[in-house]
């Protein structure tokens, strides 16, 4: 089969052959059609992800037909339009999740390559209305927001919800949920274009971050959030705080600009606020978020789709930032 082979740190992604997988008990082997690209991916890249096992083949978010299942899974699997649940191992507790709770791509085989074996409890039906790119963008990105926004916020119909750096796959899948359930959605970007964009997808207006008293004017005219879902961190969650409303939310599932800046801790115990680490999520997370995807038949934002042997480019877009959306890698 083919495969994109990223050798060492800082290597370019290649196109190799490989032998295929071969299906274990409880296993099953899915035919890739089409795969996503991470932020992870780059940082694996780099070396700057937590885990360092070269070479590797890389890729957690992928869709597509499984064509083998092993001992003790069901054969009527077989044939079935799936998406990939990337995380196992989070173990029993699910406040968080166990040391050694792993993500499709690093340290086993992941997704970039036309046959991936995964475990038969991570496939879950493709939701009908969805292609196989549009189904292959939604796993990481989609239960990440789903856990920051509606296990650990509690986001409920009609709040009014802040969903920064719009543009980025985890923001575009809050705002869809968000906007789904019934909350109002306000957005920060560094682009009145992706402002626009997100208006597009159901959020009331939004600011741009660039600006030099965007919060101020974000205050003004949307008054304030009971739940806001943040990946940037950095100076401006000192912003975040302050548009918190009294008992106000804040699920922060990434820290892209960096450390956080200085905090009044009263305006945190002050106006009763809960702030929440996120990451990933649970199979029930899981579950719940493609029941939603389904049940309101929400479409994954997809910004460009590359063939798999141009993995290296669409890295290198990734990495200059002016995607709107998920970037999808077409394999079969």
């Amino acid at each position: 089969m083919k495969a994109i082979y990223l050798e060492a740190i800082d290597k370019p992604f290649t196109l190799i052959e490989k032998e295929k997988p071969v299906a274990g008990p409880g296993e099953a082997i899915v035919q890739v059609k089409a795969a996503a690209l991470n932020h992870r991916d780059v940082w694996i890249q780099y070396g700057r992800y937590f885990t360092k096992e070269y070479p590797a083949i890389l890729g957690s978010d992928c869709a597509g037909i499984v064509t083998e299942v092993g001992e003790g899974v069901d054969a009527a699997w077989v044939g079935k339009e799936v998406i990939v649940d990337p995380s196992s191992d989070w173990g029993d507790n699910p406040r968080a999740q166990a040391v050694n709770f792993k993500v499709l791509g690093m340290p086993e085989d992941g997704a970039f390559a036309e046959y991936v074996k995964v475990r038969a409890a991570n496939l879950y039906e493709k939701p009908d209305h969805l292609t196989f790119e549009e189904a292959a963008a939604l796993p990481l990105g989609g239960v990440t927001a789903y856990r920051a926004m509606f296990t650990k916020c509690g986001i409920q119909p009609g709040d009014r919800v802040l969903v920064t750096g719009a543009g980025g796959g985890v923001a575009l899948f809050a705002i869809q949920f968000a906007a789904a359930i019934g909350a109002e959605v306000w957005v920060t970007s560094g682009s009145d274009e992706k402002i626009g964009l997100a208006i597009d997808l159901g959020a009331k207006g939004g600011v741009n971050y660039k600006n030099e008293n965007w919060g101020k004017e974000l205050k003004a005219i949307a008054k304030g959030f009971d739940v806001i879902v943040d990946g940037a961190a950095g100076e401006g969650f000192v912003q975040l705080v302050k548009l918190a409303k009294p008992g106000g939310r804040i699920g922060m599932y990434g820290g892209t600009t960096g450390k956080i800046g200085h905090l009044n801790p009263a305006e945190i115990f002050w106006k009763q606020l809960a702030i929440h680490g996120s990451t990933m999520g649970t199979a029930q997370d899981f579950a719940e978020m493609v029941r939603l995807v389904d049940e309101h038949g929400i479409r994954p934002v997809v910004d460009i789709v590359f063939p798999l042997d141009q993995t290296e480019e669409a890295m290198r877009y990734m990495e200059a930032g002016k995607q709107f959306g998920k970037i999808v890698i077409k394999v079969g």
